[in-house]
């Protein structure tokens, strides 16, 4: 394969500190790469829907779960601040993607609920999203792909376990 952005960059760390291995910057680095485009890409592809990458996300989680949820079990889903789970949701109401309804048993209890309009953006957009991210698998046979999920498993383990350090 050609070189690409990564061993650009690679190579000028190694001109900068030629004592110190940057094999984890080459993994970690290709990862977050990888990510940063596919997410770039993601945003370019919401636009014509009229929302962003988060806001999908609050759609997605609502979608999953098959139920209404209180905005704290979205915050929970998506990783993002309540704050921002709040002003996603504001505009996901106003774009009619979204209600906000009371619990029954608890009043006072607000939970959020995707709306027909939402669950149909979200039955277009999700397919597209899992034939994008199949694009990126090409040139890998299953087997490969099952050693790279157990592999990125592994990598993801070990980032949760850094971050609650």
């Amino acid at each position: 394969m050609e070189p690409d952005f990564i061993d650009a960059v690679l190579g000028e760390w190694a001109l900068t500190y030629p004592d110190i291995d940057t094999e984890p910057v080459e993994v970690v680095g290709r990862i977050a790469r990888i990510s940063a485009l596919m997410l770039h890409d993601l945003d370019r592809a919401l636009v014509p829907a009229g929302i962003s990458r988060a806001e999908f996300e609050v759609l997605g989680a609502l979608a999953r779960s098959g139920e209404a949820l209180r905005a704290s079990e979205v915050t929970s889903l998506t990783m993002v601040s309540g704050a921002a789970t709040t002003k996603h949701a504001d505009r996901l109401v106003k774009l009619g993607l979204l209600e906000r309804c009371r619990w029954e048993p608890d009043g006072r209890v607000v939970l959020l609920e995707i709306t027909a309009a939402g669950r149909a953006l979200v039955d277009a957009e999700f397919p597209a999203r899992v034939d994008r991210d199949s694009r990126l698998l090409h040139g890998l046979d299953e087997q490969e792909r099952h050693t790279l999920i157990r592999l990125l498993r592994q990598v993801t383990a070990n980032a949760e376990a850094a971050a609650r350090r």
